[in-house]
């Protein structure tokens, strides 16, 4: 039978939501897995919006969750609308809507808080021994919501040292590689918070998509 999981996106756009290349690559490696997916959103404002040709902040508000439909083709399940017992595993693609849509992390370090809808989806898939992937700047928002677990955002020192005073354990990882902490079913890989090119990044998330699938029980 196809493991399911629950893909949670946080917009769409490296600088606002979901890592497009991030998203696109997660999907790609499930589809190629023979596993079926579920992309979800929470289904209210994001932090703000930025223009990604120059980075600079737009007066105007987006949908989070209707941003995500851009990479879900239309049909993303709201936060709030999740149940674990529907699925397998969860996965967080990158991009900085998971730290400005999910946390505050972005914007405040080690001293960010939570979307309560976020900590309890997250909490309810740990708490049934469930395993969580996490990519790029991602793994931040599972070391703010578990304090605790090893995992990886690369090579950077202060997110690195940031996630530790949340109570996880860093490791040094390459692009193309992924971590599994299987105490607490976690499975991790950097993505862009390197700078490499697409393919050494999709190489990275299959990796960590297939251990993932490999910890579903």
């Amino acid at each position: 039978m196809a493991k399911k999981v629950c893909v949670l996106l946080s917009g769409c756009g490296v600088f606002d939501g979901s890592e497009i290349h991030e998203s696109v690559a997660t999907l790609l490696a499930l589809s190629k897995a023979g596993a079926e997916y579920t992309l979800v959103a929470p289904d209210r404002d994001q932090h703000h919006v930025i223009n990604h040709l120059d980075g600079s902040e737009m007066n105007e508000t987006r949908n989070i969750r209707v941003e995500a439909a851009r990479i879900a083709r239309g049909n993303v399940l709201a936060t709030a609308d999740v149940s674990v017992d529907d699925f397998d595993a969860l996965f967080l693609p990158g991009g900085f809507g998971a730290a400005k849509n999910f946390c505050s992390f972005a914007f405040e370090g080690a001293n960010a808080s939570i979307e309560a809808d976020i900590q309890h989806l997250i909490q309810s898939f740990h708490n049934a021994n469930k395993p969580i992937g996490a990519v790029c700047i991602a793994p931040a928002v599972l070391a703010l919501c578990l304090g605790k677990g090893t995992l990886t955002i690369g090579s950077d020192p202060a997110t690195a040292e940031a996630l530790e005073k949340l109570g996880a354990t860093h490791t040094v990882c390459p692009v193309t590689e992924m971590v599994i902490d299987l105490e607490h079913n976690l499975v991790t890989a950097p993505a862009y918070m390197e700078d490499a090119p697409i393919h050494q990044v999709a190489e990275g998330i299959e990796k960590a998509v297939n251990a993932v699938l490999s910890l579903c029980t």
